[in-house]
């Protein structure tokens, strides 16, 4: 007999009592990789990113979400984007589970790119620190703490209008609506009115926006290079504001209640340490970009529908002018004058709807947890889409319709509108942007009708919509 004939007998025999552990092997593993959502990690570090990024610049940044709706049958899926494995949970059923475990079963999650152009933020807990800022936030941006900036903004606005509108006849919407916000941004935020200060800031957050959600690869040239160096430009600009505020309020000179600067250098942790002026600049740098961006690209697109929808414009109007009508001469707008823009405000809404400034958002999950029947791993990033519900007919009947009256009444479903997010972390900002745009609105349509010169200019969303070539319109200013 062969040495070979020899071992034959053992090692089938081997074979075959190990042949049943390796099928219950590969059976478990099987399950265990089943058990997590289904999806696509794309290519190597970069993953899906650039399809992610590519449909919105195509302008249609819901097509990422629903082809893989449509592909897996499943309203959660895997995926890797921007640097990190995760899952996209979609509708409302989706918003819902995210917005009510925050900091229970996920928490907020950056992009590194964000660490590279926000780096004091990263020193210590990031999201400690938003959870302080928000606690912070709310109480200055309140209804009842606005309403003394009402007539504030309402002047800015008016200036806005007589310097950059009035006596033209044509005009660029988004790069005018840009500097309008900042313009408002900055008095609220810094108590900055000077006009040269204000565009030189405003140029650079134009570099820093561009680059703010963006493949973390940084390189000379890069979109994330660019905005790191428009990030530390804009804090060098910063420095002087804040140490000369802080002088200002040992002295005696400012209050607290001066904006939301001079509160923010009144803020103490728990050990009775406030923030140092690097700190101070990257959360001013962060609210002020946010406020831009959103506010910015919303004025825009409410300007876009009012020109698209005559009937809906005159409504508006309307509105507006009963509003005007009720004023004294040279008197300000009121919170009670906000109250009474119901149909106005619901054309925001509708706005808000089809082109949402917020896409969605991250977060990162805490624990292992089951959504759907799929496991969640811990370590992975959520990702939450608002278009996944505003343009779903599940949701909002004929989603590409536009049609205020979907608001009247109750309005709809919860964790279907979602603009602001929800739950803890939902925008601070909000009711400071209904003043914002209500008042942008009133001034607007009280002394102009308007024409798109390109009517269908290409909107891309870089990382929020705006138009491809800027809205140039034609003004036909109000007789009288």
């Amino acid at each position: 007999m062969e040495m070979k004939d020899m071992y034959a007998p053992p090692l089938l025999s081997i074979s075959l009592v190990l042949f049943p552990f390796l099928l219950l092997f590969l059976f478990i593993k099987n399950k265990s990789n089943d058990s997590l959502p289904p999806g696509n990690s794309g290519w190597p570090v970069i993953g899906e990113t650039i399809e992610f990024l590519t449909t919105g610049w195509s302008g249609h940044p819901e097509k990422f979400i629903f082809d893989r709706i449509f592909k897996y049958s499943s309203h959660v899926f895997s995926t890797h984007l921007i640097g990190a494995r995760g899952a996209v949970f979609c509708g409302a059923s989706g918003n819902k589970f995210i917005f009510s475990n925050e900091n229970k079963l996920v928490r907020v999650w950056w992009p590194s790119s964000l660490a590279k152009i926000f780096p004091s933020l990263m020193q210590t807990s990031f999201t400690q620190q938003v959870m302080e800022s928000k606690k912070f936030l709310p109480n200055f941006l309140k209804p009842e703490a606005l309403q003394s900036y009402i007539g504030v903004i309402d002047y800015v606005t008016q200036q806005h209008f007589l310097d950059e509108w009035e006596g033209m006849r044509e005009v660029t919407v988004y790069p005018l609506v840009k500097n309008y916000t900042f313009r408002v941004a900055c008095r609220f935020f810094l108590s900055i009115e000077g006009a040269s200060h204000i565009a030189k800031l405003a140029e650079q957050f134009n570099e820093l926006a561009e680059g703010l959600i963006s493949i973390p690869i940084n390189f000379p040239g890069s979109p994330l290079s660019k905005a790191s160096k428009a990030a530390n430009f804009i804090r060098k600009e910063l420095f002087p504001i804040i140490h000369q505020r802080r002088i200002d309020m040992m002295e005696g000179t400012s209050k607290p209640t001066h904006d939301i600067l001079s509160h923010m250098l009144t803020m103490v942790d728990k050990d009775g340490n406030s923030l140092d002026e690097l700190e101070v600049a990257d959360r001013i740098l962060a609210m002020l970009l946010g406020g831009l961006l959103t506010s910015s690209s919303a004025c825009t697109s409410l300007i876009k529908y009012l020109a698209e929808f005559p009937q809906v414009y005159e409504k508006v109007y309307n509105e507006q002018i009963e509003i005007a009508i009720s004023k004294k001469q040279g008197e300000l707008l009121k919170s009670k004058d906000l109250q009474n823009m119901k149909y106005s405000w619901n054309v925001v809404c509708e706005v808000l709807r089809l082109d949402s400034p917020v896409q969605g958002a991250f977060r990162e999950t805490l624990n292992d947890f089951t959504f759907n029947g799929f496991k969640i791993p811990k370590g992975w990033t959520i990702y939450w889409s608002a278009s996944s519900t505003h343009l779903n007919h599940e949701c909002f009947p004929d989603p590409t319709k536009f049609d205020p009256t979907r608001f009247d009444g109750v309005g709809p479903a919860p964790y279907t509108f979602v603009p602001f997010g929800g739950g803890p972390r939902m925008c601070p900002g909000k009711d400071y942007f209904r003043v914002l745009i209500l008042v942008f609105m009133h001034n607007l349509v009280k002394r102009f009708r308007f024409e798109k010169i390109i009517p269908d200019e290409k909107i891309v969303f870089n990382p929020v919509p705006i138009p491809a070539m800027g809205m140039p319109i034609k003004l036909h200013p109000h007789s009288g």
